[in-house]
């Protein structure tokens, strides 16, 4: 069976580090393109313009303010099962005649011997990854500065 410490070998060498870093690096690139979104958004309702009787105001002014969201928690869970099994079948069969016929002894011998080595190895896994996101107000200074830069709009 000196296929199956290979095996072991392999299956048990899965690189979960090299996951763990992989989903890290997701969940800051996937941070990045949300915050890069929200700061967009924010962008786009400064832009926007709503008439209201006379006057125009952005929707900044008005104090609509992008969504900004967080991951809070992220798992990565994988599962691995193997079974290996070997087994060995030996059997021996022997069969002996004989006969006298005419004064004359026969006698005759048969020998079957078989030989079989059997070995089985089946892997069975499953993986999943799952990320919370939440939702959070806008940054502090976000939401005074705009305050600060519409307050004379709006008085």
């Amino acid at each position: 069976m000196a296929e199956t410490p290979a095996v072991t070998r392999a299956l048990v060498s899965a690189p979960l580090p090299q996951i763990i870093e992989k989903l890290g690096l997701a969940i800051a690139q996937a941070q990045f393109a949300l915050d890069s979104n929200s700061v967009e958004l924010a962008k786009t309702m400064a832009e926007t313009e709503v008439e209201i009787g006379e006057e125009s105001y952005n929707l900044l002014s008005l104090g609509f303010v992008p969504a900004f969201y967080s991951f809070s928690e992220a798992t990565v869970e994988a599962k691995l099962s193997f079974t290996m099994t070997e087994s060995t079948e030996t059997s021996v069969s022997v069969g002996v005649q004989a006969g006298v016929n005419y004064g004359v002894f026969m006698a005759a011998a048969s020998i079957d011997v078989s030989y079989a080595r059997k070995f089985s190895v089946s892997t069975e896994g499953a993986s999943s990854i799952a990320a919370r996101l939440v939702s959070l107000p806008a940054p502090d200074v976000f939401t005074q500065l705009i305050k600060r830069q519409y307050e004379q709009v709006i008085e």
